[in-house]
């Protein structure tokens, strides 16, 4: 998509909309009422706004040719769609995995029950190219993996356009948008059939008063008539709310919950007409419209329930302010500039005013202030922040004003990855979730075939009423209820968990949580807080303490363990050597080659593995204890110790009491760990254990039928995290523990996980109320509508009823 002809004379315009430089051919302009009018790049949201609110078709195309004074018009959509596959405007929305896989995270408008989201995968995951797709129904938003060696972007949401639904790139402000935009429409939609309703009701009531104390039938066909002039609105205007999805489920083979409510309204309408021009039978048109009103107004109360449970997480992409500070320095003088924060690089210094919003990831080079974390991490207390700290985009400057150095912008930055995990989490299916769907895609058929059952049986009866309680069953179930009874639960826990400073990383997450039988943690970084220092060095050789921390810190340089940061802070004032060929021995040491000898440092059993020497045994127990040995003997150890967590205690008594089993799997030395037990009053700790000796302890707990959830920090954890069936990773941890866990501690308090627990526990429970309620509905109220009991409008009433409860019981979490 292009410019005007005559803006196309220059390189680039400035996007109003995100400030970016924006290539010309990738600008866009539109005839609206006969005038063009500028836009923005096709990036931004303005743009997809107002294509979708004016339903324009008036694109140009510039092509790439020398002059760019010729426009092509463009007939097809996806040739629209084809700017979305630039690397400038995948920039915003698209993460590059590795190779040529992609991920992209989109917001899909026209998501009206669960049947839309089996759609949208069953078609999209069938594409040559594309390797997956989950769509949470709760915030409508898309995850879409693809190889781009095979299938384009724009390809893909071309199928999205094709199925009857548009997929915009995922922001806050976009869903927000669409939201709203429904909500009107659907308010529009409402407003209609409860104003034509109250007329049609009061005209009903006389009807019922002449069926029982007689009326004359030209009175009867008279108000019969006006009643289907009021009704013909509603069918025209309001009731498709129901008939294009039902439709468009009807053409991809799907049955959704639209299907049996528009046979229904169907059904009763043009056996109404019938009657009314046959003069025989019963009319339905005060049913009609009392079906629209409830099940409309069952939608709307549903929309802004979802609504409200999808705000906690979009909050954390509203953190990032639009617009930053940056400094820039000519000679002696230091100016300031307002810059889009999409527009800062790595090496920027920008001001960060009180009260205001810190724009990236970066350090601080002048200042001191406070800063506060608490939507990030839950921390709720500010943080002291002075030069050479490092800050994190989202917080907040609370005293003083800071100048920062960017370290890291875009995609880069804690509050990106935050995202990125979430959303994955949120796009997952947990394995409760997965059940209810296919029961619910069963369900909806069982009922179109259980409604035809009762019609045949009650006309083989001579019912005069067989059409109405035909209806009544059509209407009265809800399979969307089911439906709705994990997602829209995992949702609200999903915002509870982030506000408590946990981030959910993975969709079983919550479940497997709840469900956790044994909690096993690390005991470096984990239980302690990771802070090791050296506080005492034993020598056994002629080597000075000096001298043994040079060549331990040489040997530790490139380790991101709490020990090795120990040994380089003890050294700090020493002069490293600088051995090669390092190589490291995930949880037991590391050795290097120093003038010709290799020299080792870790744990006793390392260096009588690796040296051939035993490490004598120290006077002093208690500590994590580091010996530094080469061929010809042991040299020295060093005695590290560590701080135990404040709130680590509480953990523990926590989780007791809610009947978990507990358990350390440490690498440390044995007289740590046992003392450090003994302080947490944990019965079971193993010392002295590599990854794969921590992997075996896991397996053996599985075995036995445990489910295991795993705590820890470093990457000598991260085979651990992996293997046990929910894994939780401490927020100042390695980036391989995080990768490959399940939850994450963004504030490293322990006694969050305990607010954690209590929290899936809860929302576990709130779904099989969901679920118990929805299966127990349709249980009662199907036999009750299939025997006559249930009228036509009190099914509707029942059915809005239904998934309205299952929404505003998930939302009780939030106060829980």
């Amino acid at each position: 998509l292009a410019s005007e002809p005559e803006q196309a004379q220059t390189e680039k315009q400035i996007c109003f909309h995100c400030g970016e430089p924006v290539p010309v051919e990738l600008c866009l302009s539109v005839q609206i009422q006969g005038e063009h009018q500028p836009m923005c790049c096709i990036g931004c949201q303005a743009v997809a706004q107002t294509i979708v609110d004016n339903g324009l078709d008036d694109f140009y195309a510039y092509r790439d040719s020398p002059s760019r004074t010729a426009a092509q018009p463009v007939p097809e959509v996806l040739l629209k769609l084809q700017a979305y596959d630039d690397a400038s405007v995948q920039g915003h929305f698209v993460q590059q995995l590795g190779g040529h896989l992609q991920e992209a995270s989109l917001v899909l408008e026209g998501i009206v029950c669960p049947a839309c989201v089996w759609v949208n995968e069953h078609s999209l995951s069938r594409l040559p190219g594309v390797v997956d797709v989950k769509v949470n129904y709760a915030t409508r938003r898309a995850q879409v993996q693809w190889d781009d060696s095979r299938i384009q972007l724009s390809d893909i949401l071309h199928s999205i356009y094709k199925l009857g639904y548009v997929a915009h790139p995922y922001d806050p402000s976009t869903r927000q948008q669409i939201v709203e935009r429904e909500r009107r429409i659907l308010l529009r939609r409402l407003g209609l059939a409860a104003v034509m309703g109250m007329q049609v009701m009061m005209i009903s009531v006389g009807l019922y008063f002449g069926h029982w104390y007689g009326i004359e039938d030209s009175f009867r066909r008279f108000l019969n008539g006006i009643n289907c002039l009021l009704t013909l609105p509603v069918m025209l205007y309001s009731a498709p709310a129901f008939f294009v999805p039902a439709w468009r489920d009807i053409r991809h083979l799907k049955v959704g919950m639209d299907v049996p409510v528009s046979i229904a309204i169907l059904l009763a309408f043009t056996g109404s007409l019938w009657s009314l021009w046959t003069d025989t039978g019963e009319v339905y048109f005060d049913s009609v419209v009392m079906f629209v009103f409830f099940l409309l107004l069952g939608r709307s109360l549903e929309l802004g329930a979802r609504k409200k449970a999808g705000e906690a997480t979009d909050s954390l992409v509203q953190m990032l302010p639009a617009w930053a500070t940056r400094l820039k320095t000519q000679g002696q003088t230091t100016e300031q500039e307002t810059v889009a924060v999409a527009r800062l690089q790595v090496g920027d210094r920008v001001l960060v005013k009180p009260g205001e919003t810190i724009p990236v990831d970066g350090c601080i080079e002048s200042g001191e202030s406070s800063v506060d974390e608490s939507l990030l991490t839950g921390e709720s207390l500010p943080l002291a922040r002075k030069p050479g700290m490092r800050v994190v985009g989202g917080s907040t400057n609370i005293e003083s004003p800071l100048e920062i150095r960017v370290e890291h912008v875009g995609e880069s930055t804690v509050l990106s990855q935050i995202m990125r995990l979430l959303e994955r989490a949120q796009t997952g299916k947990p394995a409760i979730t997965a059940v209810t769907d296919r029961v619910a895609s069963w369900f909806v058929a069982g009922v179109l075939l259980l409604a035809g059952l009762t019609a045949w049986y009650w006309v083989q009866q001579g019912s005069a009423d067989w059409f109405s309680i035909t209806l009544s069953v059509l209407v009265v179930t809800c399979p969307c209820a089911l439906s709705l009874a994990a997602p829209a639960a995992i949702t609200v826990a999903t915002g509870a968990l982030m506000q408590a400073g946990i981030l959910p990383a993975r969709a079983h997450a919550i479940e497997t949580l709840a469900a956790a039988t044994h909690f096993v943690f690390d005991k470096t970084g984990t239980l302690t807080r990771g802070r090791l220092r050296v506080i005492k060095t034993e020598l056994f050789s002629d080597l000075t303490a000096a001298q043994s921390l040079a060549i331990a810190a040489g040997l530790e340089q490139q380790s991101e363990h709490p020990i090795a940061r120990a040994i380089l802070q003890a050294a700090v004032d020493v002069r490293s050597r600088q051995p090669v060929e390092i190589k490291n021995y995930p949880g037991q040491g590391v050795k290097g080659r120093l003038d010709g000898d290799e020299w080792y440092l870790g744990t006793a059993d390392f260096i009588q593995e690796k040296s051939g020497h035993t490490p004598p045994v120290l006077t002093q127990t208690v500590g994590t204890q580091v010996f530094l040995a080469d061929q010809s003997r042991v040299h020295c150890a060093f005695l590290l110790e560590d701080e135990v967590r404040g709130d680590a205690a509480g953990l523990i008594a926590g989780l007791k009491r809610m009947g978990r089993k507990l358990m350390i799997l440490s690498g440390d030395h044995p007289a740590a760990v046992q003392h450090l037990a003994n302080e947490l009053d944990i019965d079971d700790a193993k010392a002295s254990l590599r990854p794969e000796d921590k992997l075996n302890a896991i397996h053996a707990l599985q075995a036995g039928g445990a489910v295991v959830a795993m705590t820890g920090d470093g990457i000598n954890d991260a085979p651990v995290l992996a293997a046990a069936q929910v894994s939780i990773a401490m927020g100042s941890g390695t980036q391989a523990a995080r990768v490959n866990s399940d939850l994450v501690l963004l504030s490293d308090k322990l006694s969050n996980l305990q607010l954690g627990v209590q929290i899936c526990v809860n929302t576990m429970r709130t779904i099989r109320q969901n679920i118990s309620w929805a299966i127990g509905y349709n249980v009662l109220a199907l036999p009750a509508a299939a025997m006559g009991y249930i009228e036509p409008w009190m099914a509707a009433i029942g059915m809005s009823l239904s998934s309205l409860l299952v929404v505003l019981n998930a939302l009780r979490l939030k106060r829980k």
